[in-house]
């Protein structure tokens, strides 16, 4: 399964053309308007998954490119210059420059990353509309316009607002050129109630010439096309309905000439003081956009019989392109590409309402990086929640759960198990080696647990690409996800650890085909998380620039995942692959990112000048120069001494436990019921969350280090009386409980020499005795359970655990 990776935005590989005999891709995604910086909602509707299918492409060995960049022109782009008191020019510089940063950093694999405002657009685009001209599609016309007597111009599209007029939505703040409520397309003159939105004043309606693009007369060659192509693209089901309910409605003229100076001169001596109309002109820009890549572009637009276009988008975009688009290029007579499969998402919204760039609310592109949540977390996640049949939520708990469940608790968990056990040294693993079989191996097919584990991964694999060519991608993210848990239960089920000890040739054979699971999910996965991918190469110690393949004989491969990696192969030093995301990570960002951009700007200075006021009333020195400190009378420092106790691993009472029964809970599968012996007569109920890292035969009959002075909690309907300590990895992928000696007694406290104190008969919640000490507990590089660098002693020696050097122990 050799790397379809391909270089992040921006970086030029050599020019790819259409070769004879192979299938060749041309994909694009949505070109992003230029006057902002885009949101995740913007990144996953376009971008992003347009990014995930080009990197499947070239996994297949297909011939693909990527085409995108920055839309450039139109009244957007003249309002947002005139905000900031700039050329248009400069704001496109400006943005484009963003986009650019921010696609870099989601490591989006364009194979061209242009934009529309370049000597090309203007060739191509003119080229177009002289032909259409030449071949009777465009008729001139008198419109009424909206024109705004104190700006003193005509008002584009986008610089009207108004109540929509379609029954039923009176959204009241439709654009004129499209309700970003109900997504109509609208004429300015249409609205109810317009409204300049430079200075909101009304404006009035005056007459002005344009060019219209005829689509009535243009209509058999359109329903014919899509007819044709809606049903061999698979176009999805949104994409479908949004058109016919277009035609249903009947085509009208749609004027492609505007009132504007940023854009694309119109070569017509009755219309050189305009420009086109921006949903003319964008679409030609992914065509331009190319011509740049290739002098030789037209091998890739005007090949239809050897080439399929794949387009990207949000549902808002949908009738430029299945409609306008094709309707443009048919009417030039030219034997032009045209779509053959559209793939289009609904909206993300974010926490309680929608995502929006020109009200500022959600978390946009540089937000996400600002976080230090690593990438291929965000692509996941957006990924998974791609919005592909209705909308969908961004929740940070939602990111939360999908992070520390998902990546963490199931890729991450299974991947370090099998590198960790590798390479652990002989006599404990295989001292970093892929082990030889050997003659005593057992048959992989007669060896009940991988026979069973390669049926389901055959079939996960044939599912994964059933998906992926149908660009069902959330689908194809899930059912690569599922092979790593069929990873887990297969490793589980083996009882590999056990293997080890009384069955090495069978222990051989399941550690073989988990390692070849693991770089089967490396290359599965590289599509949606490439960052991660690479990380998985690097522990694997296998060169980054030899390519993962997904052709037809490597996906065989998968049906024999012990052949996978070569025996004899010295792997590179585990680490784990992603980290938990905490609670107060969550409330702080779900805080942070609140509001629109503006309410945040305004809460950043609100605090900066709270600070300044506290640091003005501060006396920051006396006269001596030292820090004045308030001071407190003798008793009253006494008083609060005997009030409280200094905080100390003391005031735990840790014993010596023995799991005399372990049990899985009746009412939650994550988590073991266990009575303990802790000296006591009765033994004492404790539910403890380990299913997902012990096996249920390891919980028996155990010498554990038992937290007795917990105030009781209730879990899911069972009071839990004590808590097993437990060591964990900085990433949690591995947990190993707290072991004392064998012949430690069953009830002894466990000490830490040098430090003496007695412990609470109960730890008060409220004063986060134990969460004040718990940082503190680690194991050490001698796998040796401390308090800070104090070992966890009893009266036969001191505690450890199997295999976790600088863990925390909770």
């Amino acid at each position: 399964m050799g790397d379809a990776r391909n270089d992040v935005a921006g970086e030029r590989k050599a020019q790819k053309l259409p070769i004879e005999g192979k299938r060749n891709i041309l994909i694009t995604s949505a070109l992003p308007y230029v006057n902002n910086v885009p949101h995740l909602g913007n990144i996953i509707g376009c971008v992003l998954s347009a990014d995930v299918f080009a990197r499947y492409c070239r996994l297949r060995g297909y011939n693909a490119i990527y085409m995108c960049g920055t839309d450039e022109y139109g009244t957007a782009t003249e309002t947002k210059a005139m905000e900031e008191n700039c050329t248009p020019k400069e704001i496109c510089d400006k943005y484009h420059a963003i986009h650019k940063e921010v696609y870099d950093w989601f490591n989006i694999s364009f194979d061209n990353f242009g934009r529309t405002s370049t000597p090309q657009q203007t060739e191509v685009c003119q080229a177009i509309f002289k032909k259409l001209l030449e071949n009777n599609w465009l008729t001139e016309n008198t419109m009424q316009q909206l024109y705004c007597d104190t700006c003193k111009r005509f008002l584009a599209d986008r610089l009207v607002e108004g109540i929509c007029p379609n029954e039923g939505c009176d959204y009241k703040s439709a654009r004129g050129d499209q309700c970003e409520k109900c997504s109509r397309l609208l004429n300015p003159t249409e609205l109810k109630d317009p409204r300049c939105k430079v200075c909101q004043k009304t404006p009035r309606i005056r007459d002005t010439n344009h060019l219209f693009l005829e689509l009535p007369l243009l209509k058999d060659k359109l329903e014919e096309y899509i007819n044709k192509m809606s049903v061999a693209g698979s176009w999805s089901q949104n994409a479908i309905h949004a058109t016919y309910a277009w035609l249903k409605e009947g085509l009208k003229s749609r004027c492609i000439t505007r009132d504007l100076k940023w854009g694309v001169p119109v070569p017509h001596e009755n219309f050189s003081d305009k420009v086109f109309y921006v949903w003319f002109d964008a679409p030609i820009g992914y065509v331009s956009i190319t011509s740049c890549y290739t002098p030789e572009w037209e091998k890739w637009w005007k090949n239809p019989e050897n080439v399929e276009l794949y387009q990207f988008m949000g549902k808002d975009n949908v009738p430029f392109h299945t409609v306008m688009f094709p309707s443009t290029l048919l009417g030039t007579g030219e034997n032009w590409t045209l779509m053959k499969t559209i793939s289009v998402t609904e909206y993300l919204n974010y926490e309680a309402g929608k995502f929006s760039k020109s009200k500022g609310i959600g978390v946009f592109g540089n937000d996400a990086k600002d976080t230090n949540i690593p990438v291929e977390v965000w692509r996941y996640y957006l990924l998974n929640n791609r919005p592909e049949v209705s909308d969908t939520l961004f929740t940070w708990t939602d990111l939360q759960a999908k992070l520390n469940s998902e990546l963490l608790s199931n890729l991450g968990n299974f991947i370090n198990r099998v590198l960790s056990f590798i390479a652990k040294p002989p006599g404990q693993g295989y001292g970093s080696i892929i082990p030889e079989p050997s003659d005593a191996d057992p048959d992989p097919l007669k060896h009940e647990p991988t026979k069973k584990l390669v049926g389901s991964i055959v079939e996960y694999v044939e599912q994964y690409v059933e998906a992926m060519e149908k660009v069902k991608l959330k689908q194809g993210l899930k059912t690569a996800m599922s092979i790593s848990g069929e990873g887990n239960a297969y490793l589980q089920e083996s009882q590999f650890w056990k293997l080890y000890k009384e069955d090495q040739p069978s222990c051989s054979l399941v550690i073989r085909t988990s390692a070849g699971l693991v770089y089967l999910l490396a290359c599965l996965l590289e599509p949606f998380m490439p960052s991660f991918s690479l990380e998985v190469l690097k522990q694997l110690n296998l060169p980054p620039e030899v390519p993962f393949s997904l052709e037809k004989g490597d996906i065989d491969r998968a049906s024999r995942p012990w052949e996978i990696l070569p025996a004899g192969h010295k792997i590179g030093t585990p680490e784990p692959l992603f980290k938990e995301l905490k609670d107060e990570e969550v409330e702080f960002f779900r805080e942070k990112f609140a509001g629109s951009q503006a309410d945040r700007i305004v809460r950043a200075e609100a605090e900066a000048e709270k600070i300044a006021e506290q640091l003005k009333k501060t006396k920051v020195s006396d006269s001596s120069g030292k820090r004045q400190r308030p001071t407190k009378s003798a008793n009253e420092a006494k008083s609060k001494a005997t009030a409280e106790p200094e905080i100390s691993v003391t005031r735990l009472d840790i014993r010596v436990g023995l799991i005399t029964s372990a049990k899985k809970h009746p009412d939650a599968d994550s988590l073991y019921v266990e009575e303990i012996d802790v000296g006591e007569g009765q033994p004492r109920t404790v539910v403890s969350g380990l299913v997902k890292y012990i096996p249920l035969e390891e919980m028996q009959q155990r010498k554990v280090c038992v937290l007795c002075n917990l105030k009781p909690a209730t879990m899911r309907g069972i009071k839990s009386q004590a808590m097993v300590l437990a060591a964990s990895s900085s990433d949690h992928t591995k947990v190993e409980l707290v072991e004392p000696p064998q012949s430690a007694r069953v009830g002894e406290r466990v000490t830490f020499p040098g430090i003496d104190g007695e412990p609470d008969d109960v730890l008060n919640p409220k004063k986060k005795v134990w969460e004040t000490v718990q940082v503190d507990l680690n194991t050490n590089s001698e796998l040796v359970a401390c308090y800070k660098d104090v070992p966890f002693t009893t009266s036969a020696g001191i505690c450890r655990v199997s295999s976790i050097s600088s863990g925390s122990i909770r």
